[in-house]
């Protein structure tokens, strides 16, 4: 068996790669050092532990001797786990844009020189050449061979990448009075251009449940009325809650749906995107006291206490594979669960109105003629619960998904925010006590602890915005002073650390990545820290912060006023402070 450097890791991710053939190495000084010193290319590998594609990837090119040889001979290896990096990840899936003029994903393939200029960007790679697109042997032998060939080429290549990715970062930089009136119709009308009227939500497929998105129209309706902005959320999250990306059968909400109609999800299931779910299915029934939007909130809560919550902080996220397969445990065959239902008592009549309401038939709507369960009726059956417990039960007969023991601070502090934001004050303040005692040690902030691990890489600006917006939060509904103590302090910690002449970055590590304020996979965490200075200066009557937080804003003024719809997080600061 094959043991490479990983194996000295904290991450869950690089541990699952500490016994390929590759002679993978972390990210880290001495890395790249090797790279220069022994003038080899540098093939950097970022992914996260309950990727699909990542796992594939490993099985097919990194568990591949041929692969393995090309990379050892000629390569330096490195591999990151976005989650401890997202910083690192954050800079190179803007370089792949810049490249590719596609968003990347994970797992992002990146080939640099070794000075660390890229010259090739992509992301899943198969071991062989297939239906006209180049494999990964291939490829990094004929990348390898232009570098011994053909330098001077490969050189000039690389510094026009890099001078293009220095342009492409500046570009967002242009100042610009914000009209909060024209941003807020803009956000509107953006969004209803990409809007589904058929399927509801954004875009097609591959489809993402885009909370920041409706956090947005729902504060704008709150100010402005616009019942535009109210009915897209409504029916767009209506979808999503009796869609196939909701786990119809033990709650929470998988990452995304691989269709644009939310019937079949990638299955696995992140802390952030739950988090952010439950925060703005309870501001919708905050408003529409919709009874189906309150049970979504505590469905989705009780799913993350029961597979994510340990010692009294959130893991970070659980697989899409079971037994090798994606998705098996979170599937049915329709005679499984015909028969499972019989025998938990239910007769034929009650079976098949359960069957019908979850969309389970013969054929299926998943691989194999299996169904993932979708609410195909607004009809409950009249024994529903004790269905969904027996299904319940008839899915322990398969291995839950791995779950990333990692407890991130970024993303608990989003699952704080969305308790309180739900009414569970007391649960709420809990978490973030825990959270605090754990990754608040000493006076200093941390990313992330593994659990039985230590305390090991200092807070990033994500882990900052998120735990002070928590605090603020904690002191809206407590009224504790120490909460609001402790939002200043970090504030100007924060500002200290990251703001660099009038910049945001990411991290103060010496990769320094410049902080955007679009938002991604979750809300920007700049758009989240400018939000929570408006906050504080609005409690404390301070002036001068609130121009200081107008002015950051308005940095970004150009890109915001055109291209409001990708920035849901900043218009949320517009709309309630400015």
């Amino acid at each position: 068996m094959h043991t490479n450097e990983l194996i000295y890791e904290d991450s869950p991710y690089l541990l699952q790669h500490a016994h390929n053939p590759v002679n993978w190495m972390a990210w880290s000084e001495k890395a790249l050092l090797k790279a220069k010193e022994e003038n080899k290319l540098i093939f950097l590998s970022i992914g996260y532990s309950t990727c699909h594609w990542c796992h594939v990837m490993e099985r097919e090119t990194f568990e591949d001797e041929v692969s393995a040889k090309v990379l050892n001979d000629s390569y330096v290896s490195i591999k990151v786990d976005r989650e401890e990096m997202p910083d690192l990840d954050k800079y190179y899936q803007d370089v792949h844009y810049l490249l590719t003029k596609r968003s990347g994903g994970w797992p992002l393939s990146i080939i640099m020189t070794p000075s660390q200029q890229v010259i090739f960007a992509g992301t899943y790679l198969p071991p062989q050449s297939a239906q006209g697109r180049m494999g990964f042997r291939e490829l990094t032998s004929f990348i390898k061979g232009k570098f011994d060939d053909e330098y001077e080429e490969v050189q000039k290549s690389a510094e026009s990448i890099e001078a293009a990715i220095k342009h492409y970062e500046r570009s967002f930089e242009q100042k610009s009075h914000i009209d909060k009136v024209a941003v807020v119709e803009a956000f509107v009308s953006n969004v209803k251009a990409s809007y589904d009227d058929v399927s509801k939500g954004v875009g097609s497929a591959p489809k993402f449940p885009h909370a920041s998105t409706w956090n947005a129209l729902l504060d704008i309706y709150v100010q402005t009325k616009n019942l535009e902005a109210l009915y897209m959320s409504e029916d767009a999250l209506f979808a999503m809650a009796q869609g196939g990306i909701n786990d119809q059968i033990e709650g929470g909400f998988y990452r995304y749906s691989v269709d644009e109609s939310w019937v079949i999800p990638h299955f696995e299931k992140m802390l952030y995107t739950n988090a952010e779910l439950i925060e703005v299915y309870a501001k919708l029934y905050a408003l529409t006291q919709k009874p189906l939007f309150n049970e979504v909130v505590d469905k989705t809560i009780e799913a993350m206490d029961e597979r994510f919550l340990k010692e009294g902080l959130y893991l970070s996220a659980s697989d899409a594979d079971s037994e090798g397969e994606e998705g098996k445990y979170f599937v049915f065959g329709f005679i499984q669960a015909k028969e499972a239902l019989l025998k938990g008592g239910l007769n034929q009549v009650e079976v098949k109105e359960v069957m019908d309401y979850f969309g389970i038939t013969k054929f299926g709507n998943f691989e194999h003629q299996s169904t993932n369960p979708v609410i195909t009726c607004n009809e409950k059956p009249s024994r529903l619960d004790e269905a969904i417990a027996i299904l319940k039960q008839e899915r322990q007969k398969v291995a839950y998904p791995f779950i990333d023991t990692k407890i991130l601070t970024s993303w608990n502090a989003l699952m704080v925010t969305a308790l309180f934001e739900a009414g569970k004050i007391e649960k709420a303040k809990s978490v973030l006590d825990s959270l605090l005692k754990t990754l608040h040690v000493n006076g200093v902030l941390y990313h992330q602890i593994v659990l039985c691990g230590s305390l090991k890489v200092e807070a990033l600006l994500e882990d900052y915005a998120f735990v002070i917006e928590s605090v603020l939060r904690a002191y809206a509904y407590t009224k504790e002073m120490h909460y609001l103590v402790l939002a200043k302090k970090l504030s100007h910690e924060a500002e200290h650390k990251f703001y660099k002449e009038e910049i945001w970055y990411l991290s103060d590590k010496a990769f320094r990545a410049k902080a955007v304020l679009e938002d991604n996979s979750y809300k920007s965490p700049l758009s989240t820290m400018i939000k929570n200075l408006f906050e504080l200066a609005k409690i404390e009557d301070d002036t001068a912060l609130f121009i200081r937080a107008k002015d950051m804003l308005e940095s970004f003024g150009a890109g915001i006023t055109k291209y409001a719809h990708a920035y849901p997080e900043a218009v949320r600061g517009i709309t309630r402070y400015m």
